[in-house]
């Protein structure tokens, strides 16, 4: 039994290192392609996280019209905002608080010019706060609100917002179908690397199916060597992922631009994509070699 389990392993080192050359080759090419799709993999999660800050940054500001100020009709309001699709939440601020957040951007010598206009000399409205679910229906949750009787004016960033996040989500899927693509990429070229080690000991083979080995005993030396390739190559992106994007942090200080576009923090981040590369390595030379070794199993029989 422990025999049947060591054989294939065995044997799958030996080919690996009797075929150095086209083994060696092949785990560049993986180690290239592994390279490029960590790099979009950290690129279209650091979007995500970029679109889901900016979603969480952009609300709708609905403004009551000063003859709806009153309690009846702003609970009427609320409960109508709340009753349209994607609205996930509806905060009410008073024209005071509304006055607060205005000053609080503003320093104490500026405060003070403001110093009459509160109480009833406040010229703000009532206002409701409104977050969506969805970062690119802004503008269509903003002018259902608009239609709501009693709002006076809303606002959410127009339509450069919207567009801005449909944006970010383009790179986002564009990155991630990239990724797969070159995954696939990379089957082809230890499929390839496989192929010739097959034609290479095809009368080693040829021998064993004489004496009656079965097709999976001649197919699981070749899929081990496919996954050892896998996983030579993917050390050099492991090493690179890990120490690459500790120090992009540390000298980014964790954002981009502004604080609105936020980094993932390294850890876990990094060990998880580390782990993904490492397994991606492994698939992509188990599947790569599983093609190859079968097809020419079928057309040798």
């Amino acid at each position: 039994m422990i025999s049947k389990f060591f054989r294939p392993l065995k044997e799958g080192f030996h080919g690996v290192f009797r075929h150095g050359a086209m083994s060696f080759s092949a785990a560049v090419a993986v180690t290239l392609t592994l390279i490029i799709i960590s790099l979009f993999t950290m690129f279209t999660f650091n979007v995500r996280q970029f679109t889901t800050g900016l979603e969480q940054s952009v609300h709708i500001g609905a403004e009551v019209d000063y003859d709806f100020m009153d309690a009846e009709n702003e609970d009427r309001i609320s409960l109508a905002i709340s009753d349209i699709p994607g609205v996930t939440k509806v905060t009410y601020y008073s024209k005071d608080e509304e006055l607060d957040f205005l000053l609080d951007s503003y320093d104490e010598n500026t405060r003070a010019l403001f110093s009459d206009f509160t109480g009833e000399d406040n010229p703000l409205h009532d206002a409701f706060h409104v977050e969506v679910s969805d970062g690119t229906e802004l503008e269509t949750v903003a002018d259902a609100i608009g239609q709501i009787e009693g709002i006076s004016s809303v606002t959410f960033g127009g339509s450069s917002a919207t567009e801005l996040i449909r944006m970010l989500r383009t790179i986002r899927y564009g990155g991630g179908a990239l990724a797969v693509a070159l995954s696939v990429l990379a089957i082809a070229l230890i499929a390839n690397t496989i192929k010739l080690t097959i034609l290479a000991r095809a009368d080693e083979i040829a021998i064993m199916r004489s004496v009656g080995a079965t097709n999976g005993f001649i197919r699981s030396p070749f899929l081990v060597e496919g996954m050892i390739i896998g996983a030579l190559g993917s050390i050099v992106p492991i090493i690179l992922t890990y120490y690459g994007y500790n120090y992009l942090y540390r000298v980014t200080s964790g954002y981009v631009i502004s604080p609105m576009f936020t980094l993932l923090a390294p850890d876990p981040f990094v060990k998880q994509v580390s782990l993904a590369i490492l397994l991606v390595g492994i698939i992509v030379g188990f599947v790569g070699s599983f093609f190859s070794v079968t097809k020419y199993l079928r057309w040798k029989r």
